[in-house]
């Protein structure tokens, strides 16, 4: 069993780089943990968590609840962005 924690990080409603972290993974397994093969990966996770982090901060000073939009909400915030 997965610890409560471990569960919210699987989690897609409270977790917006899941793929980007499963991505990353996958690519230090393939690559027999070389860092250097995946730092595309590894910079995409940054820049994942750096943009959804930022959107959290500025719902956060805004009072608008959740802080973090829904798997739902934020595929359509990003298709609504091109």
């Amino acid at each position: 069993r997965m610890s409560r924690h471990a569960q919210q990080l699987r989690d897609h409603d409270t977790n917006p780089c899941l793929a980007e972290t499963d991505a990353s993974t996958r690519c230090m397994d393939d690559n027999n943990y070389k860092k250097d093969m995946c730092t595309a990966y590894f910079l995409k996770y940054k820049n994942c968590r750096r943009f959804w982090h930022e959107i959290m901060m500025q719902r956060r000073r805004n009072g608008v609840k959740p802080e973090m939009p829904s798997a739902e909400e934020r595929k359509k915030m990003l298709e609504s962005m091109g």
